[in-house]
């Protein structure tokens, strides 16, 4: 089983890597920090991309449920805690 810290590790790995985010490493993002508006500056259409590239990578699903994606989409570690719960084993 995958720890937490390298499960983070590998999802700031994937939202560089899917976003395309030139000049940004993993060291870069913090987990805690905001992904949308402050933080990464992230928006709406990064979003999409990055549930599709979760969808891929984890076998995770996101539902079109604005409130509940606030949430998941918050910071790293929030998006690291629903990963884990909820990837196909």
């Amino acid at each position: 089983m995958q720890n937490f810290e390298s499960l983070e590790k590998e999802l700031k790995e994937l939202i560089i890597q899917s976003l395309m985010l030139e000049d940004v490493t993993p060291d870069d993002i913090v987990s805690e920090e905001p992904l949308f508006v402050e933080g990464l500056g992230l928006d709406s259409i990064d979003a999409l991309e990055l549930a599709i590239a979760l969808e891929n990578q984890y076998g995770v699903k996101i539902e079109d449920n604005p409130e509940e994606n606030r949430k998941i989409f918050m910071s790293v570690q929030s998006l690291a805690a629903y990963v884990g719960a909820h990837r196909a084993k």
